[in-house]
C-alpha cells in the first residue's frame, strides 16, 4: 500500500494479470537454459505493463543503484537481455526497430523445448516409500 505522498510509480501495475499460459510460464522459469538471473528478468518483463507504459532496454538498464535498489548492475541487466533474445524469450518490437532502446515483446513459446530438471531416480518425498 502506498503512503498518500509516494510518487504514483514510473511503470504503472496492470489491474489485470498477463495472459500468458500459466503451464508455459511455469516451464520458463524452470528451463535450465537460462540463468537465474535471466529467469527473474523474464518474469518482470512477463508480469506485464500497461499498453503505452512499457520500458525500453535502455530504461532498465539506466536506472540508477538507488532507484534500482537490490536490483543487480547495468551489466548483469543486459547479458540477462541477451541470454533470454538467444533462446528467443524476447525480441524487439517491430513497431520500434531504431536498435536503441528498443522494447521488447515476450514470447513464451520456447518454454515448450525448456531443459527441465529429470527426476532423479529412487523415491522423493512427494512419492513415498523409505
Amino acid at each position: 500500500m502506498n503512503a498518500p505522498d509516494a510518487p504514483s510509480p514510473q511503470w504503472p501495475v496492470p489491474a489485470a494479470a498477463p495472459t500468458h499460459d500459466p503451464a508455459l510460464f511455469a516451464r520458463a522459469m524452470r528451463d535450465m537454459r537460462l540463468t537465474w538471473r535471466a529467469r527473474g528478468v523474464l518474469a518482470e518483463l512477463a508480469t506485464g505493463y500497461l499498453p503505452g507504459h512499457e520500458p525500453t532496454v535502455s530504461e532498465l538498464a539506466s536506472l540508477t543503484r538507488g532507484e534500482r535498489l537490490a536490483a543487480e548492475g547495468r551489466e548483469a541487466f543486459r547479458k540477462a537481455i541477451g541470454e533470454l533474445r538467444s533462446l528467443g524469450y524476447l525480441s524487439l518490437d517491430a513497431t520500434t526497430v531504431s536498435g536503441v532502446g528498443e522494447r521488447l515483446v515476450v514470447d513464451l513459446g520456447p518454454a515448450a523445448g525448456a531443459r527441465m530438471i529429470p527426476r532423479r531416480y529412487g523415491h522423493s518425498p512427494l512419492t513415498g516409500g523409505s
